[in-house]
């Protein structure tokens, strides 16, 4: 039997690198340890978007970014350029990278039903119209089915949510 994976986050940042939601699974930590890999991983992202760009690849997969402490790194960018950053626990395992691109998967269609619905676009400002920060208020109460949908995804990987 495969190893079983640990996310430990999963942030979703808007085009405009504004943070959409940051989600931690690990019981203990600080969340803001996970905004800061975040963060920082928004640095590798465009040097990994500018190397794609270049060479013409229209993968959305960015693979592993980094590895820092006791979690690696991977990242992904939807065709609408909303970056997916997760944190898995290191382990010495191997980790597929068709599994990784699974839980990518799930979360974009996670992400994607709720930017679909058009309820939610109703009280959005024109001016930020293109900014998904501002579509998605994470923290407010009518994205409650998108943190759900992150925090199923995350139990089925193998975590526990705990922070929001």
């Amino acid at each position: 039997m495969p190893p079983q994976l640990r996310l430990n986050a999963v942030a979703f940042v808007s085009p405009q690198n504004h943070p959409i939601l940051i989600r931690t699974f690990v019981q203990g930590q600080d969340e803001l340890k996970y905004h800061y890999i975040a963060h920082t991983s928004l640095d590798v992202v465009d040097e990994r978007i500018t190397t794609a760009i270049a060479s013409k690849s229209t993968e959305c997969y960015l693979n592993l970014l980094y590895t820092m402490e006791d979690v690696a790194v991977y990242g992904y960018m939807t065709p609408l350029k909303v970056k997916i950053i997760i944190a898995l626990a290191l382990t010495d395992a191997v980790v597929r990278d068709a599994d990784v691109l699974t839980i990518f998967r799930a979360l974009h269609t996670a992400y994607r039903q709720s930017v679909a619905n058009p309820f939610l676009r109703l009280n959005a400002p024109i001016d930020g119209y293109n900014d998904h920060a501002v579509l998605l208020a994470a923290g407010s109460p009518k994205w409650k089915a998108f943190r759900k949908r992150v925090d199923d995804i995350g139990k089925a990987v193998g975590a526990v949510a705990v922070s929001g």
